[in-house]
């Protein structure tokens, strides 16, 4: 854990400052750290935090797209409220080094796993809450989701540059393509792409291109990392 000059530049960076130091502290407790003291550890803020979040995000959304239908708006908190983006802000707020984890998590790499940051990120919005009210959550998340809230954002779907910036992130590495399948004739080409991210094969992509075959594969990468994330977060 770090002292309480590098806590106020994590603060100061995420845009608030605790009136009250120990919600701060929950926030950046994960479950596996102190197991017999399970009421510090930050799973009940998280839980608020995702509403939080969700209800945040939803007032931006609409703001930012005020023509926009239901049905568009949802799928857009939909690609902005999920493990993986959460994951993301996490890293952009460096909060890795301020978790507190037990020896397992650290042994295992816990303060990149995306779950672990995802759900550390939810709680911090969940302890401003308490501490600060809704505005205060409010305006962190007007930081932090702000630019990405329109819809020419949220619609350039480029699986593979999301990608790309988000394992190097967590595993200080580029994702790896390899064409496994190449069918059909010269004008009709049908390509299969293998993906590798942090060293796991996560899937395979399809397409008529070797670029389509590579954002797919890299789509189907970014949602397998969402649902590992979802599992252990479970676990």
């Amino acid at each position: 854990m770090k002292n309480e000059t590098q806590l106020h530049q994590l603060q100061k960076a995420l845009g608030y400052y605790f009136k009250d130091p120990v919600l701060l502290l929950r926030a950046l407790t994960h479950v596996s750290f102190g197991r017999k003291k399970s009421e510090e550890h930050n799973e009940v803020l998280e839980f608020l935090g995702d509403a939080v979040l969700d209800l945040a995000v939803s007032d931006l959304l609409m703001r930012h797209n005020p023509d926009q239908s239901e049905g568009v708006l949802s799928k857009m908190r939909a690609a902005l409220v999920n493990s993986a983006v959460l994951a993301e802000k996490a890293l952009e707020l460096n909060l890795g080094p301020f978790l507190r984890i037990g020896k397992g998590e650290e042994l295992s790499g816990g303060r990149t796993k995306p779950s672990i940051l995802a759900g550390a990120f939810e709680a911090l919005l969940g302890g401003i809450y308490q501490d600060g009210g809704y505005g205060a959550a409010q305006q962190v998340v007007e930081r932090y989701f702000g630019a990405d809230a329109t819809e020419k954002k949220l619609g350039q779907h480029d699986y593979k540059t999301r990608l790309q910036e988000i394992s190097q992130m967590l595993f200080r590495a580029p994702p790896a393509y390899k064409i496994v399948s190449e069918t059909g004739p010269d004008h009709e080409k049908f390509f299969v792409t293998e993906i590798t991210v942090g060293g796991k094969v996560l899937g395979k992509g399809a397409g008529r291109s070797k670029k389509q075959s590579e954002q797919d594969a890299a789509k189907l990468a970014l949602e397998e990392l969402q649902k590992s994330g979802a599992r252990s977060a479970s676990d």
